[in-house]
């Protein structure tokens, strides 16, 4: 057997912390501070999930047939997520027929003898407990892992979602009337008032077919207001438009509440339905393209002092989809750098049924068909760092941010090996840095700069912070690229993160126009951090400048 890469071992021990403990609760209920979501004690908390659909035609929670319910609830906990998104139909609140139903009884109607037979098995004593004590269990699991709940009200009719002909799609059509609407949120809100976990609400996925914006304030407005009225506690979170891709209707109007500090916006992003034409165009043009997409449709939302729930994104977990491999990198530069909420689609590796077919397969799904094991281990590893807040209020160093460098395609961070090596590792020991208005990139701790020698050799740092090879600009449509020119004769070169983790400097490379060219392992991206830095807080100051966002005005 080859010997495994330091960078390879490096990924593979990254989640070990999460999977032999499960963190704790955070103080709750939650709240919002600006952009923020906070606990009770005021500190950050960052949501980091995955979407467990309970919608669909059985009207329970997906995988019930296939693993014990506290396994897949522990499951959750150690991969690091701290949330779950769970899903219903409104008709589980509405309709006492179906929710009396037993789980039994539900998956026989549908001819289900072999889910029947796996859930006897896996879950004996879920298997004649009507739906609605069901979903129920789903919850008090996911508590005893201490794992936060956000309810989704996916569609009205189970089934799933989404087409713009269902009938389910906006107030009014066939099977969304608002007031059966909103008695069913109102009996959901009501039902886990008094349940800890349950932290928020989302009142409708995706939006879709009409575009009548005033509807679209009346209703959000009403449902709201009804959660709010039955459960005060939980965040109350209102999908956009256009399958809950954009929320640009809100620049010139705001919803107006009754109530504050519970108020939150979700957006969708997947990469095939943001125009990105992933797989026939340069990969920085399309991300930065694609960018500037969602932040007109939805990002601004967190300038305006709104918190935004990225509550779906997801893609083809087997990992030979290029195009949403290219996306998947994209999208975790933004959730670094805006330091993101985020729900990933989805948990389920499988289906009871979807779409007619028994027992389908979710590539998108973070475990496998079976529920046995993680689909894409990689990824699991991939995202570490983005579970855990880098900004926001509580932190160490809340009125002190730096700058951290990260590398989305390892979801890991340049650290200092020593003056002649940086290497890539986990963000939560990144060193800290300040990218200055000069261009220069500084080692806090140390005062000195990162410094290109030559192409092809180690990045290294130095003294002599006013040389080309010292100044660091962001090229690229994608801003990913982080350039210098060499001294001696004024090449430039790229940071490159090698096989092993090791940061060199090398020429620069798929830059525009080129489809098929990866410029990945040349991609980072300097974020600010608020968290304890690792080693003390004995950090030499910078009187003449502070850390810089990229993204700010100068």
């Amino acid at each position: 057997m080859a010997s495994s890469s330091p960078l390879l071992l490096l990924l593979l021990l990254l989640p070990l912390a999460a999977a032999t403990a499960t963190a704790s609760l955070p103080p709750l209920p939650l709240s919002t501070a600006s952009r923020w979501l906070v606990g009770a004690d005021g500190r950050r908390v960052k949501l980091a999930c995955a979407n467990w659909a309970s919608h669909l035609e059985p009207v329970a929670a997906e995988g019930l047939s296939r693993r014990g319910l506290g396994d897949i609830a522990a499951r959750v906990a150690a991969m690091g997520l701290n949330c779950v998104r769970l899903t219903w139909p409104t008709y589980l609140a509405t309709n006492a027929t179906l929710a009396n139903l037993p789980l039994r009884a539900s998956l026989e109607r549908l001819g289900m003898p072999e889910s029947v037979a796996g859930v006897r098995v896996n879950n004996p004593g879920l298997l004649d407990l009507p739906l609605i004590d069901v979903f129920q269990e789903v919850v008090s699991a996911l508590a005893k892992n201490n794992i936060m709940v956000i309810l989704d009200n996916q569609m009205t009719t189970p089934g799933w979602c989404c087409s713009e002909n269902d009938g389910n799609g906006f107030f009014g059509d066939k099977y969304f009337g608002p007031e059966e609407w909103l008695k069913g949120l109102s009996a959901m809100a009501t039902m886990f008032r008094n349940t800890k976990n349950v932290v928020g609400m989302s009142l409708r996925n995706e939006l879709r077919g009409s575009k009548n914006v005033s509807l679209w304030f009346r209703y959000m407005q009403l449902g709201a207001e009804v959660v709010h009225a039955a459960n005060p506690g939980v965040l109350v979170i209102l999908s956009g438009l256009n399958f809950d891709n954009t929320l640009d209707f809100l620049v010139p109007n705001q919803i107006q509440l009754t109530f504050t500090g519970k108020l939150v916006f979700e957006q969708h992003w997947y990469g095939f339905s943001d125009d990105g034409n992933w797989g026939s165009r340069n990969q920085n043009d399309a991300c930065g393209m694609v960018v500037d997409f969602i932040k007109k449709k939805g990002l601004f939302i967190l300038q305006q002092g709104w918190p935004l729930f990225f509550s779906e994104f997801g893609f083809d977990m087997s990992g030979t989809h290029v195009a949403d491999n290219r996306y998947l990198t994209c999208f975790l530069t933004v959730a670094a750098e805006m330091d993101l909420d985020w729900a990933i689609w989805a948990l389920q590796g499988s289906y009871y049924i979807r779409e007619g077919t028994l027992a389908y397969d979710e590539s998108y799904g973070l475990l496998s068909w079976d529920w046995c094991t993680a689909r894409n281990p990689s990824f699991i590893k991939r995202i570490n760092a983005l579970q855990s807040p880098f900004q926001g209020p509580g932190l160490p160093n809340s009125h002190q941010p730096y700058n951290v460098i990260f590398h989305p395609l390892s979801g890991l961070c340049v650290l200092v090996k020593s003056s002649e090596a940086l290497e890539l590792g986990p963000c939560d020991k990144s060193n800290a840095w300040n990218y200055t208005k000069g261009y220069e990139l500084i080692l806090k701790q140390t005062g000195q700069c990162l410094q290109a020698k030559s192409v092809g050799e180690n990045a290294k740092l130095g003294t002599s912070c006013s040389k080309s090879s010292s100044k660091w600009k962001l090229l690229s449509n994608s801003g990913m690229h982080v350039s210098t020119e060499l001294t001696n004769n004024g090449t430039r070169v790229c940071l490159d993160a090698s096989p092993d983790g090791n940061i060199t400097t090398n020429q620069c490379k798929c830059l525009t126009v080129d489809p098929d060219c990866n410029p990945e392992s040349q991609w980072f991206k300097i974020i600010l951090s608020s968290k304890h830095i690792p080693g003390g807080t004995s950090i030499l100051q910078l009187p003449s400048h502070g850390p810089w966002s990229p993204t700010s005005s100068s």
